[in-house]
């Protein structure tokens, strides 16, 4: 499987988040606590945005996050009030740049950890059921992009919740048509760059880890030393594969078939339950 890690709020440098933490992102890479796999090397990807341009920049490489030096010189000067970061740990498909997340389209942005069960055997009817004029634009083989560009289809641009939910009933559908008794693992972030969307959701209902950070003015009352604390916004949110150090009251674990959206003025965390299309 992979980790990953979505950020809005206060623009920081990317190095702050990926590399500073004690257990940070880059640190998971080789010593996961949660994952299926303890190594993450099967290749990694950062996506970002600047307030001058609503088009995400997307960096993806095939080799392992922890000794890539090109990751680790533009996270020193790249700074962004959101951006996602995968690392990746293959289900099978090839390590490629095309199947590193996170994956664009358009101002959107997403990622992916778990996988689609048997996806060899369902992925000819999961890509039919994919917009004829979105399917061209798929570039790679994993089973996450697929899920992308099925939300895609789906109406994703216009209800990112009902998008996903109408996805995943159709992953279920299509997985038990072939015999597949639990079709989908997932935890998913998607972004438009104004606002976040995550989900922990899997057929079996036993998903993989997720949390997301607790309110910052909460935490300042129960950290009034950490300085970091003093200079992030109200608004400023993590939302992470597993906690990126063990700062007490930090990190709340998302419930089983749930999501959250992160946005502006507000966030709401809400069951989360598949549609039939």
């Amino acid at each position: 499987m992979c980790r990953w890690l979505a950020y809005t709020g206060t623009p920081v440098l990317l190095d702050t988040v990926l590399y500073k933490p004690a257990h940070s992102l880059i640190d998971q890479s080789l010593h996961s606590r949660m994952g299926v796999e303890t190594t993450n090397g099967d290749g990694f990807g950062v996506g970002w945005y600047t307030p001058d341009d609503g088009i995400p920049a997307v960096f993806r490489d095939i080799g392992p996050a922890w000794s890539n030096r090109n990751l680790r010189e533009i996270a020193d000067h790249v700074r962004s009030p959101l951006f996602f970061a995968h690392i990746r740990a293959s289900t099978g498909t090839p390590v490629q740049q095309t199947n590193c997340h996170p994956f664009r389209h358009g101002r959107w942005m997403w990622m992916h950890n778990g996988g689609i069960t048997d996806f060899h055997q369902v992925r000819r009817d999961l890509a039919l059921a994919v917009d004829p004029e979105l399917f061209p634009d798929i570039e790679g083989s994993t089973d996450s992009e697929m899920m992308f560009y099925l939300a895609l289809t789906f109406g994703l641009e216009q209800d990112p919740p009902g998008a996903v939910a109408r996805m995943v009933g159709t992953v279920e559908r299509t997985g038990r048509q072939h015999g597949v008794e639990f079709p989908l693992q997932m935890t998913v972030a998607v972004t438009d760059g104004q606002q976040m969307w995550a989900f922990r959701y899997s057929s079996q209902g036993a998903s993989r880890s997720l949390f997301y950070s607790t309110q910052v003015e909460a935490l300042r009352a129960l950290h009034p030393d950490l300085a970091f604390l003093r200079e992030a916004s109200d608004e400023t949110r993590l939302i992470v594969s597993e906690p990126l150090g063990d700062l007490p009251g930090a990190w709340n674990e998302v419930p089983e078939s749930s999501y959250g959206v992160v946005r502006p003025g507000g966030d709401d965390l809400l069951p989360f339950t598949p549609q039939p299309v």
